[in-house]
């Protein structure tokens, strides 16, 4: 017995527990793989349905100190449609997933390799109580930015009451003012997405007990709001962003994308960016999750082809059929694949702007690598996030909604690439992406904000 504790002294463990989406387990991995580059063991884990269906053959990829497992959400053979609804599933999960993850723990125990600490998806707050349970550290992990948490930490407080009205003010501490139409989509469709938004306020609902509270952002970014969070709980701790290390700090050995997919990436897209000029090419992606109706992906596809621009468009195989069937998947201009590595294509020289949905992994890619944006945000924290990407830090314009359909118009798109690629404000959001490229940079590496965050933390498990 007293060499395994001396041996778990020497490599503590750590279970890193992910909600399954795309957009949750991508920055965990990421993280893992700087805990392991300081020495730490993890297992990292989501539920069984999303594990079982990644495309790439993860264990040839993962490095060799991170192992995989899963745990049940009452889903196993079909994830969220097998229960019919997102608020249906999240019901589900909630009431399987905490003995499944005993049942792990218990496994992981018997097999001599028991768990030091359990970095949860704030997600999951459940996750924490199993974790004080067996006597662990518990860490919850935000991946989404620290302003849209702190909006609904203070729904938490009933210091933001829903509903809002349209001429309600929203004022939150060490924050810029925001109106309706900045919040995150819930506070507009909360009548049917209720449990979601209880949901995101339940990520508050037990962080007091947690021993960490770590987000993947850069305290550089926001540092007022930071400032004020760590008066809150003292053990914040921003650790962002938590992306490949090629396109930061150049630490992580052979780490230049991430090892989990969906979809299955098309990558041949950048040859084709090869032979353009730089900064020449639109790039757009609405991400993993959300999709558009068939009357805004045709608004989309005309703007692109009239900009005359080179463009390169992200269009998921299950949107593929809302394109107006006039509209080519290979042109003179423009490519559409069914996904990309992002991050290869947004490092690419030839990318003049990206336009987005604003979720908050692509947010973190552009800011990283100096990308100037145009946002199209449409649902859950996107909106604030386009917010900040237009108004504080200065990086990129919203393209704006016709206010009768709620959609961009492509007219609308083709005026902001215009803007984007041919005016002085172009050049002015250009030069601010390339100041917090560099600002961002500097934090990710060795002496940076995020590194020291890291370090604490990692040196907190080796003193256990």
């Amino acid at each position: 017995m007293e060499d395994k504790t001396r041996a778990r002294k020497v490599q503590p463990h750590c279970l890193v527990l992910s909600h399954p989406f795309q957009g949750h387990i991508n920055p965990m991995l990421q993280f893992s793989k700087l805990l392991v580059h300081e020495g730490l063991k993890v297992t990292l884990a989501s539920t069984r349905f999303y594990i079982n269906n990644l495309h790439i053959n993860i264990n040839n990829n993962l490095p060799p100190s991170i192992s995989l497992e899963s745990i049940s959400d009452g889903c196993d053979n079909g994830g969220i449609p097998e229960a019919g609804s997102y608020n249906a599933y999240l019901q589900r999960f909630w009431l399987v997933g905490p003995q499944s993850l005993v049942d792990l723990l218990e496994k992981l125990a018997k097999l001599g390799n028991p768990i030091d600490c359990i970095i949860y998806d704030s997600f999951l707050p459940w996750a924490l109580d199993v974790a004080k349970k067996f006597g662990v550290v518990g860490a919850s992990y935000f991946t989404q930015h620290v302003a849209v948490n702190n909006i609904y930490y203070h729904v938490q407080l009933g210091k933001v009451k829903v509903p809002l009205m349209e001429e309600d003010e929203i004022s939150l501490p060490s924050m810029p003012k925001l109106q309706l139409c900045d919040m995150p989509s819930f506070f507009f469709t909360f009548e049917e997405d209720g449990p979601v938004l209880d949901m995101l306020v339940g990520q508050f609902s037990n962080i007091d007990k947690a021993d960490w509270v770590l987000c993947n952002s850069i305290y550089e970014l926001d540092k007022e709001v930071v400032d004020w969070t760590t008066k809150i709980w003292p053990n914040f701790k921003t650790i962002g962003p938590n992306i490949p290390s090629k396109f930061l700090d150049k630490r992580v050995k052979d780490d230049e994308d991430y090892d989990f997919t969906q979809f299955k990436s098309e990558d041949y897209c950048i040859e084709w960016l090869q032979d353009k000029p730089k900064g020449s090419v639109i790039y757009v992606s609405f991400g993993s999750t959300v999709p558009f109706d068939e009357e805004q992906m045709r608004e989309i596809a005309y703007g692109l082809r009239n900009s005359n621009k080179y463009f390169l468009w992200v269009v998921r195989a299950s949107e593929e059929t809302k394109l107006p069937k006039d509209f080519e998947k290979k042109s003179e201009k423009g490519l559409i694949v069914t996904w990309c590595s992002q991050v290869k294509v947004l490092a690419h020289e030839a990318i003049a702007c990206f336009v987005t949905h604003c979720g908050w992994n692509s947010v973190l890619e552009t800011l990283s690598l100096g990308v100037p944006t145009i946002a199209i945000p449409k649902w859950s924290d996107q909106i604030t996030n386009a917010k900040y990407v237009e108004d504080v830090w200065k990086v990129g314009i919203r393209a704006p909604i016709d206010d009768e359909e709620k959609i961009v118009r492509g007219e609308a798109l083709n005026n902001c690439i215009k803007k984007m690629m041919e005016s002085e404000k172009g050049k002015e959001i250009k030069r601010n992406a390339i100041e917090w490229r560099t600002l961002i940079t500097r934090a990710a590496s060795e002496g940076g904000s995020s590194h020291k965050n890291v370090l604490e933390f990692v040196s907190s498990l080796f003193s256990l």
